[in-house]
């Protein structure tokens, strides 16, 4: 009897801990109404001719200054002038293979754009949508298969959408869901 109550208490743990992961990658995604941007087929991985409205920047970095655990500063692993977004070195990952360089979950271009690791089903219904386009390395490095550029929103109801994806990749990657 001790045995299956053990059993019992430990999936009633698991399935705690894993429906608010699941159901946060779960949700479903508007269609994209603007163009997809074009990009370029290599690294580094830019979108070719968009310009950033840099309110909606502003906008979307204060958001994600306000995620526990995480500062924003310059990137460790992208272009000058990229904005990355960083967990704190003694935080938990679920998925530590995601993350692209340290503890850089996320970084936004100087064009507005993003690169961030999603669960790999989010980053097809991302790409799917018209929200992001897959890394060129996606499908070549472990752990790796759900890394997108996220484009440039250039409305604040695309904002939304964006600030979603980028709370999505902060939960695929600590496990912790926000809000």
């Amino acid at each position: 009897m001790n045995v299956f109550l053990n059993l019992l208490a430990a999936a009633a743990t698991t399935v705690a801990l894993t429906c608010p992961l699941a159901f946060a990658q779960a949700r479903s995604l508007p269609e994209r109404t603007s163009p997809s941007p074009e990009t370029t087929s290599g690294v580094p991985h830019t979108q070719i001719g968009v310009e950033i409205d840099v309110d909606l920047a502003q906008l979307l970095l204060e958001r994600v200054a306000q995620f526990p655990g995480v500062t924003l500063g310059p990137t460790r692993i992208s272009l000058p002038g990229a904005i990355g977004f960083q967990l704190d070195p003694d935080m938990l990952l679920s998925q530590p293979s995601s993350i692209v360089g340290g503890f850089e979950f996320a970084h936004m271009h100087p064009d507005g754009s993003l690169h961030a690791s999603l669960h790999p089903a989010m980053a097809r219904r991302a790409i799917e949508a018209g929200w992001a386009v897959g890394h060129p390395w996606a499908n070549q490095r472990p752990g790796w298969s759900g890394f997108v550029m996220i484009y440039t929103p250039a409305t604040p109801e695309e904002l939304d959408v964006v600030i979603d994806l980028v709370e999505s990749s902060y939960t695929f990657i600590t496990g912790n869901t926000l809000g």
